[in-house]
């Protein structure tokens, strides 16, 4: 829990509010670095930079950030390629900026272990709403769950250690994809929409865009195929997705 810091100016005595966590900003547009900082300080946020692909890369061990905003258009290494050398090492929250509206640039994104995106020009509004979604989703205690472990075949989930084990093999999983699969295993057989999973996961909305659920989906499918030999996630056609155990 945040503790208040008394700070005097002038005076005046006013009551300051701890960190709300780091964040590191990784963008080559000053203009944009400055209002991103702006913002995200007045939140109470800490605000660490860096201005190319390279320099976030050599930045992450050292500031230990809780988020990762990620342009993708950088110098010397895109930020495509930092978000996949940064998933190889940890599964840190990476929102990432484009200047673009296509769908390739949102799609690769996410198909690298992004957690979300944001189009240039955005709201900073927006950006800091969307900073701090992620960051409850991982912070606060989900007073829903009655159970920290589940397992079904070839597959335990460990809420607590936010862990998945695959055949008794520990498989790395950025945390929107974890977030994902403990909510399917939560609920068996149960028919979720992708309007609804944007809500219940994302918790915020995404703009109408039900392709940011298949694209995670099509990646946990992939790894639970490839270590269980097992689907699990059943498309229910015209209506969602649905887990189970024997797919």
């Amino acid at each position: 829990m945040a503790h208040s810091l008394l700070h005097h100016k002038h005076g005046e005595v006013t009551c300051m509010q701890e960190s709300l966590g780091i964040i590191l900003v990784v963008d080559d547009e000053e203009p944009v670095r400055d209002l991103l900082r702006l913002y995200l300080e007045k939140e109470g946020f800490q605000v660490s930079m860096a201005l190319d692909g390279e320099e976030a890369l050599l930045k992450v061990p050292g500031s230990h950030p809780d988020l990762i905003l990620l342009d993708i258009m950088l110098p010397k290494m895109d930020g495509w390629s930092v978000c996949r050398e940064i998933r190889k090492q940890c599964s840190t929250p990476i929102i990432m900026l484009t200047a673009r509206g296509d769908e390739l640039d949102r799609v690769l994104g996410l198909e690298m272990g992004a957690d979300d995106y944001i189009t240039k020009p955005f709201s900073p509004r927006e950006m800091v709403a969307r900073v701090k979604a992620v960051l409850r989703r991982l912070n606060q205690a989900d007073e829903r769950k009655n159970t920290q472990l589940i397992t079904w075949p070839g597959l335990v989930i460990d809420n607590s250690a936010k862990q998945v084990e695959m055949n008794g093999l520990v498989v790395p999983m950025p945390p929107k994809e974890f977030d994902l699969l403990w909510h399917f295993a939560r609920h068996p057989g149960q028919v979720l929409t992708r309007e609804q999973l944007l809500q219940q996961i994302w918790e915020y909305d995404y703009l109408g865009d039900p392709r940011t659920v298949d694209t995670h989906i099509k990646r946990l499918r992939e790894k639970l195929g490839a270590h269980t030999g097992r689907r699990y996630i059943k498309t229910v056609w015209g209506r969602g997705y649905k887990f189970e155990v024997g797919s």
